[in-house]
Formats: structure tokens, sequence, C-alpha cells
């Protein structure tokens, strides 16, 4: 009865905009090789939301996840410690582009993984986005913080 309310719960956040943590979500399209793929993401784009991160999530949906706006191009380190779901990890320049993927990540994991260039933004999915969704670097994001940084009005 428990799992079930719990499941009635997440699904009333899902269908009001908010995650399963109970954070509103936006809208992120990805543009890839074959096709244009929509997500829903929290934003990390403070210190303490970018520390906190996905840490403590037992679940999230396939189609969820985190975007992590650093503000500005640098060098960016990301760790796994009190993340219990494994993930994909998108490295995200100013203009959008997919710089660098890490998938697969390990639960709870020490292991430092680092971008291969600086970079604007971290994009986290769920372990397997990157070939369910066919990502792949190169591939582009819609979101209004790449709009911004590249000055273009178009999103």
């Amino acid at each position: 009865m428990l799992r079930q309310f719990t499941l009635s719960v997440v699904l009333v956040l899902l269908l009001a905009g908010q995650s399963p943590a109970g954070e509103p979500t936006h809208r992120l399209r990805i543009h890839t090789q074959t096709n244009v793929v929509t997500v829903k993401v929290e934003l990390a784009n403070s210190p303490a939301t970018r520390s906190k991160g996905l840490m403590h999530r037992r679940m999230m949906p396939f189609d969820h996840g985190m975007l992590f706006d650093f503000g500005r191009t640098q060098p960016v380190s990301m760790w796994m410690k009190n993340t219990y779901i494994p993930l994909d990890m998108f490295f995200i320049d100013e203009q959008g582009v997919v710089r660098g993927i890490a998938t697969d990540t390990t639960p709870e994991s020490l292991e430092i993984i680092s971008s291969p260039q600086p970079v604007r933004a971290v994009l986290e999915l769920n372990a397997g986005s990157t070939e369910r969704f066919g990502i792949s670097v190169g591939d582009r994001l819609e979101h209004p913080m790449f709009a911004r940084a590249s000055g273009s009005n178009k999103y």
C-alpha cells in the first residue's frame, strides 16, 4: 500500500511539472544526429544545488535529469558520492554542444569524472540514456541557458 501511495505521489509531482524530489522541472531538447529528444530537467545553478545534485535519490524517470549550470566555461569534475542511481554525464560547452560523455557511472563512487575540456554545464541522465536516445559528442542541447550564453534569442 505504501508503494502504491509513493507511486501516486510521484505521478502527481511529474504531472505538476516537478521532479520526484519536488523541484521544478524545465524542458530541454537534445538534437541528435537522427532525432530530437525532449527531457525534463531540474536546474542545479547555485553552489548548494550543484553540491547536492542527485544525491540520495533512489529513482528517476527515464526522461528526467539534472542540468548543472556552472555560470561560465571552466574545467569541471564530478563524482557520485551518495548518488545511488547510475548516470550518464554529458559535458556541454557554452553553445550547448556536447563535448564529452561519461557513461554508466558507478553509484556512490568517489572516482573523479572530469570534463575533457572546459565546459559550461553538465547534464546528468539515467545510465543508458546515451544509447537509448542516440546522444553523441557534437550533438546540441536546446535550453534558454545556452541561448543566453550564445547571444541568440532563438529559444
